[in-house]
């Protein structure tokens, strides 16, 4: 059993080297990690080339990075990792236990990286509405088997959301794995607008991309 992991860039340079560190024992087992750049400005292919088996580059957002990414992997297990996350020890030993028992899409539970209070409510949040909905983000490393991900069609090509249409997709097929090693992510986007501020932002654009919003307009006010 072969993973691919395939971790979207866009001027990860100060992130994308601690989590190459953290995939390097996976790496060694035979696991193939595929960096796909979306047009950095800065070192991130240079800096990541000597931790990886491929960079490619694509056109920029995450879905069509991620497609790409999987058009050119050649393991039977897809596992798609942001490059500000960090992956705990024992994390792809999970993984592939998991699909051995037959699931063939999962996440993880995450941990924010902050220490704001709110940040525990987001990641409590995330982890249960998870479990109950059956719909993964792209921060718990969402993973799946290169057949139901072409069964799906893999990632549409809309600039955001793009994690939750896919596990809609994915959940007409199975539900995912749940699984308990916590990934950690980078709190950074929350910060940065303020916590409560962005947990308003995402519940509202949930809520418009669950009633039809245009995901276009939605990845606007996101930017904005």
């Amino acid at each position: 059993m072969r993973l691919s992991i395939i971790i979207p860039t866009l001027n990860e340079a100060d992130h994308i080297g601690a989590l190459l560190a953290d995939l390097a024992p996976a790496r060694a087992a035979g696991h193939a990690l595929i960096l796909v750049d979306g047009g950095s400005e800065d070192a991130t292919p240079t800096l990541a080339a000597s931790g990886v088996d491929r960079v490619l580059r694509a056109p920029r957002g995450r879905a069509a990075q991620m497609n790409a990414g999987a058009q050119a992997a050649t393991g039977e297990f897809l596992w798609f990792l942001h490059a500000d996350t960090r992956s705990p020890p024992g994390a792809a030993e999970a993984l592939l236990a998991a699909c051995r028992d037959g699931a063939c899409w999962g996440r993880f539970d995450v941990r924010l990286s902050g220490r704001h209070p709110l940040l525990r409510l987001v990641e409590w949040t995330m982890n249960r509405r998870s479990r109950l909905t059956g719909i993964a983000t792209g921060d718990q490393g969402i993973f799946v088997t290169r057949d139901a991900f072409a069964r799906v069609g893999g990632f549409p090509d809309i600039p955001l959301m793009e994690d939750i249409a896919l596990s809609k997709r994915l959940r007409r097929i199975a539900r995912p794995a749940c699984l308990r090693p916590l990934l950690l992510t980078s709190s950074r986007r929350w910060e940065s607008r303020g916590v409560l501020r962005t947990i308003l932002l995402m519940w509202r654009l949930r809520l418009a991309f669950a009633l039809g919003a245009d995901p276009a307009r939605l990845a606007r006010r996101y930017d904005g």
